[in-house]
């Protein structure tokens, strides 16, 4: 079936936009940054799909950051939302460089098939609109989502925000140049 994307509004940032979206990843090994520099480590814990009241609070930030001039993304196959993805409006950096990508995530069943990169160019398009120089993500530190980053291009970030770096301590702090 053919995927479509798609720019939300806030009024159309719905509860039921996450119908049967999965969430679930199974982590068994993290990057963790040591006094020797970054290390693979391994792990055992799970993060398995958001319950009711962690969609309820994505949809008030998403719906958020398009009221504060940041742009939500989906992708959907049919009329099943399959993945999405948000940038923030705020720039910041010593330079004003910087934009976050707030969130990016493609349902457990869809990964793999190149959906992610494709919100991630959408996310990059709408942070040269909004005149950053750089994409700035707070990212989770497993080796899988850690693959994907670097894939695309993304370094670690030469300036952390470190309120976003306190929010959470255990995630590698990245960037990517939008020139």
């Amino acid at each position: 079936m053919e995927k479509s994307y798609h720019i939300f509004s806030e009024a159309e940032i719905v509860r039921s936009l996450f119908q049967g979206f999965l969430r679930y990843q199974e982590v068994r090994k993290c990057w963790q940054k040591g006094p020797e520099g970054w290390e693979l480590k391994n792990v055992s814990y799970y993060i398995e799909d958001w319950n009711d009241a962690q969609y309820e609070f994505l949809v008030k930030c998403l719906k958020n950051t398009v009221v504060t001039g940041g742009f939500v993304f989906g992708v959907f196959e049919g009329s099943r939302m399959i993945g999405f993805a948000s940038v923030e409006s705020r720039r910041f950096g010593s330079g004003g460089q910087y934009v976050q990508l707030s969130c990016i995530h493609v349902s457990w069943e869809s990964r793999g098939k190149g959906l992610g990169r494709g919100l991630f160019q959408c996310v990059c398009s709408a942070a040269r609109k909004l005149g950053a120089e750089k994409l700035y993500i707070s990212a989770h530190p497993s080796q899988e989502t850690q693959t994907f980053y670097h894939r695309l291009g993304c370094v670690e970030a030469k300036e952390y925000n470190e309120e976003i770096a306190a929010a959470e301590p255990g995630d590698c702090q990245l960037e990517y140049n939008l020139k």
